[in-house]
C-alpha cells in the first residue's frame, strides 16, 4: 500500500456511541484502561483524530494570537520538521483552529505523550496559522483546497513521515469520513457495559457498506467486551 494501514481503535457503548457523558461514569472507568492498554500494545507509528477530538483531549480550546505573523509569508507547501521523532499524532484540521504550544504532545500517558505533532491542513486557512505551527516546531502538511483528500493525506503521511500503522481514534466525523472512502483496514472496540444517551455520537457519523470478518474477541474484568474486525479484501 502507499498507505498507512488504518486501524479504528474506539470505546464505545453497548449501543455504540463514543462520545457522551456515558465516559465518565465509573462503570466505564475499567473500559478506559483496557483501551488504553490496547493502544499501546499496537505499537503504532501514529494516532491520528479530527479537529473537535484533539481540541477535547489536548489542546483545551486554546487558539494563538496570529497578529504577531501579519508580515511573514507562508506559501502552500509541506513542513516537516526534521526530528528524532518516530511516533506522530495526526490532527485532522482543514481550516487550522487547534492551538499548539509546542510541537510534541504533552499527555502523561504513554501512548500520547511525546508524539511529534502533523496538522492535516487545506489551502483554505488563515496563512498566518502555518507560520504559527513553524513557530511552535509543528509540522504541516497540506490535502487538498478546501477539504481534505484523505487518500492524498494518507499517502503523504506515509512517504513524508514513514508513518507504516496508523490508529483512527475519532470522533465519529473523521472515522466516518474514512469509513466513506474505504480507508478502514480493521476496527478495534472497546465495549463498555453502559447504554449511552440519545443524541450521543455514533462510531462512524457517516459510513458505507464495508464486509469485515471477526479477527478475534476477548472479555476483560468488569464486564468489558473487545473486539477485533479486519476487512475483507474487496476489489
Amino acid at each position: 500500500m502507499d498507505r498507512p494501514y488504518v486501524i479504528c481503535h474506539m470505546l464505545s457503548s453497548i449501543d455504540g456511541k463514543v462520545t457522551g457523558d456515558f465516559l465518565y461514569r465509573a462503570q466505564c472507568a475499567p473500559a478506559t484502561d483496557v483501551y488504553y492498554e490496547i493502544n499501546r500494545g499496537y505499537r503504532a507509528d501514529a494516532f491520528a483524530c479530527g479537529r473537535i477530538t484533539m481540541e477535547g483531549s489536548f489542546t483545551g480550546g486554546y487558539y494563538p494570537e496570529l497578529t504577531k505573523y501579519d508580515n511573514l509569508n507562508s506559501q502552500t507547501e509541506d513542513h516537516i520538521v526534521e526530528c528524532d521523532k518516530k511516533f506522530f499524532a495526526v490532527a485532522f484540521d482543514p481550516h487550522g483552529r487547534l492551538g499548539w504550544k509546542s510541537g510534541v504532545i504533552e499527555d502523561p500517558d504513554p501512548g500520547y505523550g511525546g508524539a511529534h505533532i502533523i496538522e492535516v491542513l487545506t489551502e483554505d486557512i488563515d496563512p498566518r496559522f502555518a507560520c504559527y505551527l513553524r513557530d511552535v516546531g509543528a509540522s504541516y502538511i497540506y490535502a487538498g483546497r478546501e477539504r481534505i483528500d484523505l487518500n492524498l493525506a494518507l499517502s503523504k503521511l506515509r512517504r513524508l513521515f514513514g508513518i507504516q500503522t496508523l490508529l483512527l481514534e475519532g470522533g465519529s466525523i473523521i472515522n466516518g469520513a474514512f469509513a466513506v472512502e474505504g480507508l478502514i483496514d480493521e476496527v478495534s472496540l472497546v465495549i463498555a457495559p453502559v447504554v449511552a444517551s440519545t443524541g450521543d455520537k455514533p462510531l462512524f457519523m457517516n459510513s458505507r457498506i464495508t464486509d469485515f470478518t471477526l479477527s478475534c474477541s476477548q472479555t476483560y474484568d468488569g464486564d468489558i467486551l473487545w473486539l477485533n474486525y479486519k476487512k475483507i479484501n474487496q476489489d
